[in-house]
């Protein structure tokens, strides 16, 4: 406990300060609400919209899981193809590189057009979000493989599924959960740019509704809505990270 509070301190401090000095700026230089309002007037505005905002929260956790699910189960696959063949690194690397190139704020539109105005556009944007860095960040720890043990294990007959499972996937797991932390930090976000194309509710059609209505305080309850929600989604990982690889942090406690 000591040591998370030691941790999370001097940010939740330096963030107290910063929310401080904007309610005092906005008055002392008596900037417009619809410019910037104050810290305060973004609280009032968050009890006036509290009754409905549960129904926009709860679409867009289930559009950001399903999406952020659909990434765990695509990039660990692709990240074990890459790593086995030279040659599919050879062909899909490049192009996994190029779609990451592609804005997804212009995936979406499409998306809308070809899957409707459902919940699956969403969740592939959430998912094109998220599996690259699962990808990237899983070939990079199944390259890191320790050689030495791979070939101690091979030298005890262990064949290429016992090496798979016994060698590769406990090197790969801490690898694979720092990329999800990066897909986790983003799925929030991709469901909302999803939202924008179409949808009848979640936090992107609150921002649209909240900007034509011309409220700029709701719109900032919904940024500190979303990074709430994915502060709290990388924090879970973080969780089951520490839970699937405990030799890793406990390796780092020790230096």
């Amino acid at each position: 406990m000591q040591i998370l509070i030691k941790q999370y301190s001097p940010p939740l401090l330096l963030l107290v300060l910063l929310i401080g000095i904007w309610e005092a700026a906005v008055k002392l230089f008596e900037t417009e609400t619809y410019i910037l309002p104050a810290p305060s007037l973004i609280w009032e505005a968050f009890i006036e919209v509290l009754p409905s905002l549960p129904t926009h929260i709860e679409t867009t956790m289930v559009e950001a899981l399903a999406g952020l699910g659909l990434a765990i189960v695509i990039g660990p696959l692709l990240a074990i193809l890459i790593f086995a063949s030279g040659f599919l690194r050879r062909v899909l690397y490049p192009l996994l590189v190029v779609s990451q190139n592609i804005p997804v704020i212009v995936l979406a539109p499409i998306l809308v057009i070809w899957m409707g105005f459902g919940i699956m556009p969403k969740v592939v944007v959430v998912a094109l979000v998220g599996f690259f860095p699962i990808v990237v960040n899983t070939v990079e720890a199944l390259n890191n493989t320790d050689r030495e043990m791979v070939e101690l294990v091979k030298s005890m007959g262990a064949g290429q599924r016992a090496i798979f499972q016994q060698v590769l996937i406990p090197a790969a797991i801490p690898g694979f959960f720092s990329g999800l932390k990066i897909a986790a930090t983003y799925a929030i976000l991709g469901a909302v740019i999803g939202e924008w194309s179409g949808a009848s509710s979640g936090l992107g059609i609150f921002i649209n509704r909240s900007q034509a209505a011309f409220r700029l305080d709701q719109i900032f309850v919904a940024i500190v809505i979303i990074a709430s929600l994915s502060i709290a989604l990388f924090g879970t990982v973080g969780l089951l990270a520490r839970v699937s690889s405990p030799w890793k942090y406990i390796s780092k406690q020790g230096d």
